[in-house]
This record gives structure tokens, sequence and C-alpha cells, in this order.
């Protein structure tokens, strides 16, 4: 597959080439013609579906573009005005009409000539869960949670630190955290923590309110819990919460001995009585932290150049983001937390949002990000909106494994030999922190809402009991207990996107099984990876890391397996 420099969105067939969205009434006619229209053939039911795919495709890019600017500017009134209005008053209009476009879907006898055809298997058994999930009084609650959850993005944009005269967002004072002198990593860790402990009440009161909002609508759709409810929406039809639970478990058993003992070796070359918070992302011997660019354009420039080593095509799409404009990756006051790759429907060229200071993490988040970019590149040209649509556990994928294939050309980010390896250690350290970090976050998860009646003083003891269960039993929190009980309040996914994180742990895995492949044999690796992302959402999540020669599995002897192979990789190094 090859990638001009000059992406186009594909021509338009049921909308005006100069169609933009307005206001709901600017969209309610083209709901309404599919709702109205004949569908008694075939043929006719395939452009039902191509005029449809267009029409959402061309509502999502518009809410993206909103989204985006509202996220890189949050304190822009008008942005954040044009992104309300989008979920006051266009979202809710729409959501009973797709019902209708649904349930008129499924209706169809023509509907059962299309399931052997790749991909309709998979869009019919999401179509009838959205008609099973689906409830009018659903509608003003969805309203009200999303525009609880901007409120997290905008306390959470706000925090600035004030370190050495200068303010800082609370990802650039992160990076103090690797500072050689003790004394500047214990006061930069204080201040973050402080500052984010001072809208503690806040957002745990705001959490408060997303949870019972949440309950209400499982209710409302027949679910015992939320739990149950989103398993459902996220049409988790392959995994079940007892395969998560077997996660835990595994990870627990087989990930935190070995977090516990690098802990413990860091403890030692640090040579310090107690290994404090701020101890954690130093470099245990002492050496300055690792810089990986100047800046964003040079960052932009070498993940260009690393990917196109990779394959010219990985390069491509880069470098199209770039011309494109598509790009925005350095932390700013205003800008909310965390990063995020969007898909564009329409375009399908992606948007990067990032939070870059200089750091080696920030670097392996470009290439994650970069991972999914290259996921919506490799299913744009897949013929309806819902093909493109991968589930999470593969999206994921595609994202964590780039990090892992990327090490080979990440000379270009660490030219000296010692500076390489070392960054390799570093990540392959993180795999052993992110593993426990994801068990926690979703064994939390679990606990919420199957127990949505709980009060906050309930919550922090969870949270104590959970985090405690996959934390290294080195680190001395003496003194700091405030900012651990409410250390769950960083993790945007609790707020913003319930139980969107067990993804993370399984693509993971996969991501290591992948990897494991590609330096076997890297062209085959890679053909791998590719093979397996350009399915998109046509089939199956083991069907499709089958695809990768890989497989989707959480057994103890599985990851076992795999972290032999981590601990392998770091004996090489």
């Amino acid at each position: 597959m090859s990638v001009t420099e000059k992406i186009t969105r594909p021509k338009r067939s049921f909308l005006a080439e100069d169609f933009t969205v307005g206001d709901w009434n600017s969209l309610k006619p083209f709901f309404e013609n599919l709702l109205s229209r004949k569908v008694d053939n075939l043929q006719s039911l395939r452009k039902w579906l191509i005029d449809r795919s267009e029409l959402e495709s061309v509502i999502s890019e518009d809410m993206g573009w909103r989204y985006i600017k509202m996220t890189c500017y949050t304190d822009n009134q008008e942005y954040n005005k044009r992104y309300q209005d989008f979920i006051e008053n266009i979202q809710p209009q729409i959501a009973p009409l797709s019902d209708q476009l649904n349930k008129k879907m499924a209706a169809s006898p023509f509907l059962a000539e299309l399931e052997s055809e790749p991909g309709f298997k998979i869009l019919i058994r999401n179509l009838k869960k959205d008609i099973e999930l689906f409830r009018e009084e659903n509608i003003p609650l969805f309203t009200q949670i999303n525009t609880d959850t901007q409120k997290y993005a905008q306390i959470s944009g706000a925090m600035m630190v004030e370190i050495n005269g200068k303010e800082l967002t609370l990802q650039q004072a992160a990076v103090i955290l690797q500072s050689t002198d003790r004394s500047q990593r214990e006061e930069a860790y204080r201040k973050i923590s402080g500052r984010r402990l001072k809208d503690r009440a806040e957002l745990d009161d705001l959490f408060s309110k997303l949870i019972g909002l949440r309950h209400q609508v499982s209710q409302n759709a027949g679910f015992t819990n939320f739990r149950d409810y989103m398993f459902k929406s996220y049409g988790r039809f392959d995994y079940t919460p007892k395969d998560c639970f077997d996660f835990h478990d595994a990870i627990a058993s087989e990930v935190v001995p070995i977090l516990n003992e690098l802990s413990k070796e860091r403890k030692a070359k640090l040579q310090v009585t107690a290994l404090r918070p701020w101890d954690k992302a130093v470099d245990p011997e002492g050496r300055e932290p690792l810089k990986a660019f100047e800046n964003g354009k040079d960052l932009t420039e070498k993940s260009i150049a690393c990917f196109h080593r990779i394959d010219p095509f990985l390069g491509q799409c880069l470098s199209i983001m770039k011309s494109m404009g598509h790009l925005d990756l350095e932390s700013r006051k205003g800008k909310a937390p965390g990063g995020y790759n969007y898909p564009l429907a329409e375009i399908g060229v992606p948007f990067i949002f990032m939070n870059a200071t200089s750091t080696m993490r920030d670097m392996t988040t470009i290439m994650h990000e970069g991972g999914h970019a290259v996921h919506n590149f490799l299913t744009k040209d897949l013929p309806l909106s819902d093909f493109k649509s991968p589930p999470m556990e593969v999206a994921e994928l595609a994202s964590m494994s780039m990090e892992l294939i990327s090490m080979e050309a990440w000379d270009i980010f660490f030219p000296d030999p010692d500076d390489l390896r070392r960054a390799k250690r570093e990540q392959l350290e993180d795999i052993i922190e992110t593993l426990p970090w994801v068990a926690t976050i979703d064994q939390f998860q679990h606990w919420i809402y199957e127990n949505p009646i709980h009060s906050q003083d309930d919550r922090k003891k969870n949270w104590n009991t959970v985090f405690a269960r996959y934390a290294d039993t080195m680190t001395d929190w003496s003194g700091l207990e405030e900012g651990r009980d409410y250390g769950w309040q960083k993790q945007l996914h609790l707020y913003e996107v319930p139980f969107y994180y067990i993804e993370y742990g399984m693509a993971q895995l996969g991501a290591i099984a992948l990897w494991r492949n590609y330096k076997l044999n890297k062209q085959q690796g890679l053909e791998g990876y590719m093979n397996a992302l350009k399915l998109g959402n046509l089939t199956t999540i083991p069907e499709i890391y089958n695809a990768a020669n890989i497989r989707f599995d959480f057994s103890k002897a599985y990851i076992r397996e795999l972290m032999d192979f981590v601990k392998d990789e770091f004996a090489r190094i």
C-alpha cells in the first residue's frame, strides 16, 4: 500500500461536497432520507449502508475537530462552547434516530445475504447489541455525563506549579523527577502532589456524580451494574469479567515479583536508606536524564525518520500528518493532560495530541500514538466506517507493538550506544511497571461499579487495598499517604472513558509476543503486524491476533512465558 504526500477526503455521494455541520437542522434531512428511503433489494441496501456511513463519518469528524480544539486550548471559550453545543444540542438529537436506523437495518430481509461477507458478521452483531442497549431515557444522562467529563479536562488542564520562579504544567514539572539532585526531585514531587490534592475534593465529588449517572444508565438498560453494561457496550464478546480477574491474578503472581526485584535493585544502586516515590524516575546510576529530542519540531523529524527506517510506509504516515497540521505535541498552559490519536473518520488522516517536554517517555508516547495513526492509515480505505473502528484490544496492540518494534531505530534519538542501551532498558522496565498499574486501575473500576453505592471513605480504603496488591513493597510512603489515597485521580480514563484500560494490559502482552516474532524474523514480524491491523473491525479479536501470529491469552502460563522473554531481553541489553 502506498500513501501520497497529499491526502484528500473521498468524493461524497450522499452529502454535498461543500456541506459542513452547523446546527441539528442542517443534519436532520439526511437522517429523514435514510429513515424514509425504500430498501427493496440487496443493491439498495448496500447503497443505504454506504450513505449512512458517509453521514456518520462527516458527523464524527466534525465532532473530532471540536474535541481536538477544546483539548488543545481548554481556556478558549469559543472552542469549549462549540464542543458543548455538539454534546448538548446535536448528539442527543442523533441518538434516537440512530436507533431507528439500526432497527430499520436489522429488519431488512436482505441483511442475511451480507452476513457471510467480510466484516458484516461483526457489524450485524454490534448492530443488534446497540439496539439492545438503547434507551430513550439515557439520552439526557449521556449528555450530562459528557458535560461532566469535560470538567475533568478543564480542572486538570488548569493545574500549574511554580518551581525556581517558573510556572510549569504538571507534565513539565514531572521532568524534574528525573533530576540527579534528590532534593530537587522531592520538591517537584511534593509540589505536583500538593497541587493535585488542592482539587481532590472537587475531583472526588465529580467522580461520585459520574458513578451515579453511569449506574442509572445501566439500570435503565436492564443491567445489574455499569460494568456489565460497558462490557456489552464495548462489544466485549471475546472475553468476560472473569478473564479480567484471571489477568489480575496472573499479573500479581508473575509480574509484581519482577517489579519488586527492580525496585530492590534501584534502592541498592541509589544507596538510599528508604526508596521514596520521587526516587522512581531518576536514573539509579546517577546519570542525567535521557533527552530524546530538543523540541516538538525535533521530535517530529526524528519520529518520521525512525518510522521510515522500519518501513517507508510508516514514515509516510507521520509525514502526511505533519504536512496537514495534524500534530500538536508540546505541553503548554491551558492544554488538557494526556495524549491521544484521534481518528478523523472521513479524511482518514488522524490527529496526534501530546504533552511532550523532552523526556524519553514523550518519545515513546509518539511511538505509541504513531502506532494508532498507522492503524488508521491501514484501514482508511475500508468501505464502511464500522469496518474502520477496531476493538480497543486491537487498537492498543497497534500502538504498544510499535513502541517495541521501533526500538531497533532508537539510535536516531540516542546516537550514543550507552544511552541507547539505557533507553531500551528503561522501556522494558516500563513494561514491568505498566502491567501492574493496568491491573490496579482495572480492578479498582470493577469494585467501583460493582459497588456504586459507596462512600468516598470506602473508595479510598478500597483504592489502597488494590494499590497495595500491585505496588512494589520497597517504596516508603511515610508522610505521603494522602497523595497515595488520591493517586487514582490522575488517571483520566476513570473519568472520561470508564473500563477503557484493561486493553492496555492485554495489548501489552500481545505486543511482547509480536516483538518476539519481529526479533526472530523482521519481515515476517512486520507483515504479521500489518496484516492484523488491516483487518480493522472485520473479524473477532482472537482472529486478528492470530493474523499477527500471536495469541489472545491471559493465562498465568502464557504471561510467565512472555515475562521470561522480557527477562532474557533485559540480560541481552
